[in-house]
């Protein structure tokens, strides 16, 4: 479907600047986008290489591991169903502590692998279970006290100050976190009542 809207997208530009007589500004535009994306992709490229690795070498210090301790009760309210000292709970804590960092490439990996581990202990494969909904809202609504990946873009794009944002972006994704947290909760309560 995106495919569709997209290729609609590009098909309308085309005639726009067809019927408008700007195709040579379309093209010149085109290819402008296409030689900023390759910059982009490079400069994240860096810095997703530098917090992957700093996210590696908090792991291998045991930080991750002491951080995912404390974060215990938490998660024994947020997935009542998981045994707290499962694997499943484990990835769960890791991708949640990149996520808080704005580590989302460095939460990929712990957040499918915590997605495997709840499925192979869901009796019903066809249905989520309510852990698994539940680790898919707070990884929608993620909760960010550094927005990496924007701060990039802003240094990228020559803003003149790139970390005015942690502010409202922590406040911005603590309240759509919240939000989803309790509506999710409230959702159990009603769909499962248990």
């Amino acid at each position: 479907m995106l495919n569709y809207l997209w290729a609609g997208m590009i098909l309308i530009g085309i005639v726009v600047g067809v019927a408008t007589g700007n195709l040579g500004d379309l093209t010149n535009a085109a290819l402008n986008s296409a030689g900023e994306a390759v910059t982009v992709t490079i400069t994240m490229l860096g810095v997703m290489a530098l917090w992957t690795g700093l996210m590696r070498v908090a792991e291998n210090a045991g930080m991750i591991k002491a951080l995912a301790d404390k974060m215990r009760p938490l998660l024994r309210y947020l997935f009542p169903g998981l045994d707290a000292k499962s694997k499943a709970m484990e990835y769960i804590a890791t991708n949640m502590i990149a996520n808080v960092l704005g580590l989302g490439w460095a939460a990929t990996p712990s957040g499918l692998k915590a997605m495997e581990e709840m499925q192979s202990e869901n009796p019903d494969k066809t249905t989520a279970t309510k852990e698994m909904c539940m680790f898919m809202i707070i990884n929608m609504s993620s909760l960010q006290i550094i927005t990496i990946s924007v701060l990039a873009y802003r240094a990228q794009y020559d803003s003149v100050n790139p970390s005015e944002i942690i502010g409202p972006g922590f406040l911005a994704t603590l309240i759509s976190t919240l939000a989803a947290v309790a509506y999710t909760k409230f959702m159990e309560k009603r769909v499962f009542k248990a």
